[in-house]
């Protein structure tokens, strides 16, 4: 589905004007940089006044699309949290001060389908995966779509995958199937699946359905391109962290996802070749168990918090590598959600301003913070134009100097959802969205619609894939 744009026309009301309470107030403060909530002062390497850098200027630059799970769009300070909600977040507040945050940037109301659109820039219901993928379910994202890798890769790029998946089980649908090099510690779901089969959290579970469980539920998997996966170890809600038996808790699972970017911008980060990565964070997906060393370290004490304080760190560490690397002048960092807050599980859940929670075709369900950090990127800039996850497939083959194919991988005509939007990076020009359609499941009927004019309406439309 496209989107039509008159730029010429201005009709109804502003596009904030039709939002109640405190989603105006929030979203109006937020598009201020003047009432961004202030980080303690510390060096930093901001990106105004540098030159953009993408293929058509001779450069291909390096991509990292950092995503976290179930991240609310009121948790960053930058979004009106951090301190003031118990939970500093510094480094994505640097992020944001040194490149661009965006206040309208919309995902999808779950998981996969949320991962689904980032992966290969069409709405899920293209690629028929508009359901979250379950244990035992098998299948998963088709072998003939196109992803963020797999375009970029005819490119001349590496592409590199660590952490949460989340698009099926078959080997067909791994990520080292799907156009990436190579994947590290692949989660194949969401957080309180590896729970299912823990005695100490369902003990009256009937035994044969504990056993179904342990039975179809695979653990943290790795692999190269054209390799058969391998389990790593298992993972399971508890706190322990026994790779060498097999077995890895919830609490210490990013542990491993930070270390395996870490280790992948060491190893390749002078290579000279561009390089993508793909860096999936467990946290902050319910349920929340800080490791360790994160226990009571936010101000508030919560498990949420903790964890929050956790995620943001982690970030901040693999920021500060592409730094220390001297990456900075070349690579872009791309932050952001799967889908919005999960407020139906409160207190273990994050804050949106908006009508509606994860897994409603309501914004509080697909609207997500986002930054996007890197050469040319003006510092400390805030844009609230409609941008999403979609965008980022035709966004990534510009800076890479990929061109979007006209067939799917086995040759049978594609359409993708994407738009460019570099132009929005650089200040060279507006977003080309003027809409943004909310989906759940197969069907769009009825559900709201964000505009840049009305910015929600009621739509009913049948939504055949």
């Amino acid at each position: 589905m496209s989107d039509n744009r008159d730029s010429g026309k201005k009709t109804g009301l502003g596009r904030r004007g039709v939002l109640l309470g405190t989603t105006t107030a929030a979203a109006t403060i937020l598009a201020s940089p003047a009432n961004a909530q202030t980080t303690p002062a510390q060096p930093t390497t901001t990106t105004t006044g540098s030159q953009p850098v993408t293929a058509a200027s001779g450069n291909k630059p390096n991509i990292i699309m950092i995503i976290s799970d179930d991240f609310g769009y009121g948790d960053a300070g930058v979004y009106l949290g951090g301190e003031a909600r118990g939970m500093p977040t510094p480094s994505i507040d640097r992020m944001a001060a040194e490149g661009m945050m965006f206040t309208s940037f919309y995902a999808q109301p779950s998981c996969t389908p949320g991962r689904a659109a980032m992966q290969t820039g069409r709405i899920p219901n293209r690629s028929g995966m508009t359901t979250v993928a379950f244990q035992g379910q098998g299948g998963g994202l088709p072998a003939a779509e196109w992803t963020l890798a797999s375009v970029l890769k005819t490119a001349g790029y590496k592409t590199f995958f660590v952490g949460k998946w989340h698009l099926g089980e078959a080997d067909y649908a791994m990520p080292n199937a799907q156009g990436y090099d190579e994947m590290k510690y692949c989660g194949l779901y969401h957080l309180n699946a590896y729970t299912y089969a823990d005695p100490n959290w369902f003990p009256d579970m009937d035994p044969k359905l504990r056993a179904m469980f342990q039975k179809v539920t695979k653990g943290a998997l790795e692999g190269k391109a054209g390799e058969a996966p391998r389990e790593v170890f298992k993972i399971n809600g508890e706190y322990v962290n026994t790779p060498d038996k097999g077995v890895v808790g919830i609490p210490f699972f990013d542990e491993y996802v930070e270390k395996a970017a870490i280790d992948y911008l060491d190893q390749n980060g002078k290579s000279g070749q561009p390089f993508f990565m793909s860096i999936n964070f467990m946290k902050v997906h319910q349920p929340n168990l800080p490791a360790p060393e994160f226990v009571h370290k936010s101000p508030s004490k919560s498990k949420y918090a903790d964890s929050v304080v956790e995620n943001d760190t982690r970030i901040g560490r693999i920021m500060d590598k592409v730094r220390a690397l001297g990456l900075d002048k070349n690579t872009y960092v791309f932050w952001t959600s799967d889908n919005g807050a999960w407020q139906d599980v409160y207190p273990d859940a994050g804050y949106t301003p908006f009508r509606g929670t994860k897994g409603t075709d309501r914004e509080g369900g697909s609207r997500v913070p986002s930054i996007a950090w890197g050469p040319g990127i003006k510092a400390g800039s805030r844009n609230s134009e409609i941008v999403g996850g979609l965008d980022y497939m035709a966004t990534f083959a510009s800076l890479g100097g990929a061109k979007l194919p006209d067939n799917d991988r086995e040759g049978k005509p594609i359409i993708f959802d994407s738009h460019d939007i570099t132009p929005v990076l650089f200040g060279t020009d507006k977003s080309p969205r003027d809409s943004w359609f909310y989906f759940t499941e197969n069907e769009l009927t009825p559900a709201p619609l964000a505009s840049a004019t009305t910015r929600r309406c009621s739509i009913s439309v049948a939504m055949t894939a």
